[in-house]
């Protein structure tokens, strides 16, 4: 079963807020549905639209360059495409 996704949001919104320590009421306007023409719910986004599109946050350890990580994560998801944004070289001490 799908939470209400309204409800989950506004209690995400509310555990920010109180972690902020703000007190706000918020008004909901619109409770349309997405229409799936134009993107996906997120607990209905089908696995191949994250790994088409998605990102992998990824704390490399020692060792491994990053041209051998990427190789990894292209032959792990079967995927032709794929690089690093940054450096994946952990800091020397």
């Amino acid at each position: 079963m799908v939470p209400n996704l309204k409800e989950c949001g506004l209690e995400f919104i509310k555990r920010l807020d109180s972690v902020a320590n703000i007190t706000s009421e918020y008004i909901v306007k619109s409770d349309e549905d997405t229409d799936d023409k134009y993107g996906y719910i997120p607990f209905k986004r089908p696995i191949d639209i994250y790994i088409k599109y998605g990102l992998i946050v990824l704390d490399k350890p020692p060792g491994p360059t990053s041209h051998e990580v990427v190789a990894w994560i292209k032959k792990m998801f079967n995927i032709n495409r794929a690089g690093h944004g940054g450096t994946l070289e952990p800091k020397s001490f």
